[in-house]
Parts: structure tokens; C-alpha cells; sequence
């Protein structure tokens, strides 16, 4: 028993330092080993997953590839009947629903002001708006007189009302309506840059004139020696020259206008005064920093802004082509609606009055002592 345990026990010793003994190889083999020797397990991992790829490749079935043609589209349409149906569809929907809802119009084109100027009836509030007529100057340079045209302060800028601007624009465009079915002469006035051609064309549908130029003092205080060299010509009823007046023309004052359109009124205030000494009414854009009281008939609205001020003229130019049209309508039915202010002779009168002054030029006789005469009173004749 004893050498049976004597034995066990030294066995068990033996296998122990066996083991401590192989322990120190293992470990110096995995302390010098090579990444070859780590990266050989993952090299045959895929080449195995590289294989497996390519028998399944292998095994698939090919798939055909798709042909295009470009006329498939026309060629289904023209084999299915539902297409003929569809497009009658589609245009009796398009006449149905045609008149339905808005058409939007296209962007905003300058030019339309003036190759086609807005007539008085197409002054709405949306114009005005669009045209920046509403915005007025800062508040520290107002005039107090505009307070009742002023319809509240933004960002430390008047807004002009817009119904205001409406309303005024509408009674002076009537005012130029009358005064052109009344023969009269309407003066556009606009010296600021780029207002040439509002005015130019204001004056061609009102038959007027125009000014963008610097006015010349005295031009209305002082006509004659100004404008005395300016050609006139004497017209009828219907507006056609009749050249046998022209020698009557000679010793006639210059023409005045009977209304005066301006659309810079602070850059133009020696018009207005000369316009208010010779009891001219005037017509004038005003903004926020202006007198109304320059002009006979304010339109309260932004005169900085070039699109306004071409609606403006336009609108007032438009007013003066309907004026100029009843007038030319009533003198075709031989209604003349104005009264010439000047007096001038038709060639026959003129004829007759020599005729009959002919006699007196002769000397006649008178006998000394005659008291029915002058002549008589001093003993010498009478021309």
C-alpha cells in the first residue's frame, strides 16, 4: 500500500514539471511568429468564398438584354384605341374649363406705358400700387398740407393713400378731357431725367404741347419777346390749315396755354407762379414733401418713381385723346364746342372794307366856311 502511493505520487510530480517544461516552448513559438503564418487561415477563407461566387455564376441563367426602340411609343399609340378617346377627352375637358379660373399674365414690360398708355378707366388701386405710387419721402421733410393724402408711416416713410391718389387722378382727368373738347392747349411739363418720352407722348394723344427741357422764365409773363419768333398757323373746326390767314398773323400776341401738366413741380416752381399770374390752371404730381397749394388740381403720388409718373401722363395724355375725339365729332355734325378768342377777317370781308374805304381816301372839296366839317372850321382839307 505504501509503495503503491509512494508511486502514484511521484508521477504525478513527473508529469507536472513535464508541463512546466513545454510551457516556455509554447509561448517563444508564439512570440516569433510571422504574419504569414496569421494571415494564411483568412487568404484560404477567400479564395473559398471566390470559388463558391463563380459556381454560382456559373449555374445562373443568363438574362437577355432589353433592345430599345425609339418607336414604341408611336407605335403603341397607334394600336391602342383608347388613346383617340383619351385626346377627344382631354379637349372637350379644355373647352369646358377654358373660361374658368385666371389667365396669368406675363412679367412686367416697361414699354407698354408708353407705346400703350393705361386709359382713365383702367386706373385701379393694383396700378397704383405696382407703380409705386403709395411711397412717399421720410417723415422730417412732410408737408403739413399733405396730412389729409397721408395714410400712415412705414419704417419712417409716409404712405400715401392710394384712394386719395385715385380720386385726384380721375378729376384731372377730366379736367383734360374738357379743356381738349374745348379746343383748348394743354402744355405737359417733365425735366427729370427720363420722363422725355411720357411727355412727348402725352402731348401726341392730346395734340398739345410738351416741355423737357428747362423752362425759360418769362416764357408766359414775357411771351412776346421770347416766343414771338415761334410759328403759328390758323386752323378750322376740323383742325385744317387755312393759309389765308397768315397775314393776320403778324401783329398777334403769342399763345398761352389754357392748362399746364407738370410732373416735377419743385424743379419747375417758376412755372407754376407764372401760371398763377396769368390765371393758368395747373395739374401737378405731389408728393409727400411738395405744396399742394402750387397747383389748381394736386395728384397726391410718388414723383420719384418713373413708372408712376408714366402712368400719370399717360393717363392724363389718354384723357386729352378722348377730349380731342368729341370735339372732332360734334364739328363733323357742325356743332363747334369752343369760342376763338381772336377776331380775324376772311379774305372777302377784307375785300369788301378796301372796297368800301376806297372812297374816303379820295380828298374831297369842302368850301370855306363850312361848319359841318373840320375842315371848314380851319379852311384845309380832310383826309
Amino acid at each position: 500500500m505504501i509503495v503503491r502511493r509512494l508511486a502514484a505520487r511521484t508521477g504525478r510530480s513527473v508529469f507536472a514539471h513535464a508541463n512546466v517544461a513545454a510551457t516556455p516552448a509554447r509561448q517563444w513559438r508564439r512570440t516569433f511568429a510571422s504574419d504569414v503564418d496569421l494571415l494564411e487561415p483568412t487568404a484560404e477563407n477567400s479564395l473559398k468564398e471566390t470559388s463558391s461566387i463563380e459556381i454560382a455564376l456559373e449555374n445562373s441563367t443568363p438574362q437577355p438584354v432589353p433592345v430599345y426602340n425609339p418607336n414604341a411609343a408611336r407605335e403603341a399609340a397607334l394600336t391602342d384605341p383608347t388613346v383617340a378617346e383619351n385626346w377627344y377627352a382631354r379637349k372637350h375637358l379644355e373647352r369646358v374649363i377654358k373660361t374658368v379660373g385666371s389667365t396669368p399674365e406675363p412679367h412686367y414690360q416697361p414699354h407698354t406705358l408708353l407705346t400703350n398708355p393705361p386709359r382713365p378707366a383702367d386706373v385701379t388701386l393694383e396700378l397704383l400700387l405696382a407703380s409705386q405710387a403709395h411711397l412717399g419721402h421720410s417723415t422730417s421733410v412732410w408737408n403739413p398740407a399733405n396730412a389729409r393724402y397721408i395714410f400712415g408711416v412705414r419704417e419712417g416713410i409716409h404712405i400715401i393713400s392710394l384712394d386719395q391718389t385715385a380720386a385726384h387722378l380721375r378729376r384731372a382727368a377730366k379736367v383734360v378731357t374738357e379743356v381738349c373738347r374745348r379746343g383748348g392747349i394743354v402744355l405737359f411739363v417733365g425735366t427729370r431725367n427720363e420722363q422725355d418720352r411720357s411727355v412727348v407722348k402725352a402731348a401726341q394723344l392730346a395734340k398739345g404741347c410738351h416741355l423737357f427741357d428747362r423752362w425759360v422764365p418769362g416764357s408766359i409773363t414775357n411771351g412776346q419777346q421770347i416766343l414771338g419768333r415761334c410759328k403759328l398757323k390758323v386752323v378750322d373746326e376740323l383742325d385744317r390749315e387755312l393759309p389765308e390767314f397768315e397775314s393776320q398773323l403778324a401783329e398777334r400776341p403769342v399763345l398761352k396755354p389754357d392748362l399746364v401738366v407738370c410732373l416735377n413741380p419743385l424743379e419747375n416752381y417758376v412755372l407754376l407762379q407764372e401760371c398763377g399770374q396769368n390765371h393758368i390752371p395747373t395739374i401737378g404730381i405731389i408728393d409727400t414733401d411738395a405744396d399742394p397749394t402750387w397747383v389748381t388740381y394736386p395728384i397726391p403720388a410718388n414723383d420719384d418713381s418713373l413708372r408712376c409718373t408714366n402712368v400719370i401722363a399717360g393717363v392724363l395724355g389718354r384723357a386729352g385723346e378722348e377730349g380731342q375725339r368729341l370735339r372732332l365729332e360734334a364739328a363733323r355734325q357742325g356743332i363747334v364746342t369752343y369760342k376763338s378768342r381772336e377776331k380775324f377777317e376772311s379774305p372777302e370781308d377784307i375785300a369788301r372794307g378796301e372796297e368800301k374805304n376806297g372812297g374816303l381816301l379820295e380828298k374831297p372839296v369842302v368850301r370855306p366856311g363850312d361848319l359841318s366839317s373840320p375842315a371848314g372850321l380851319s379852311g384845309r382839307e380832310a383826309i
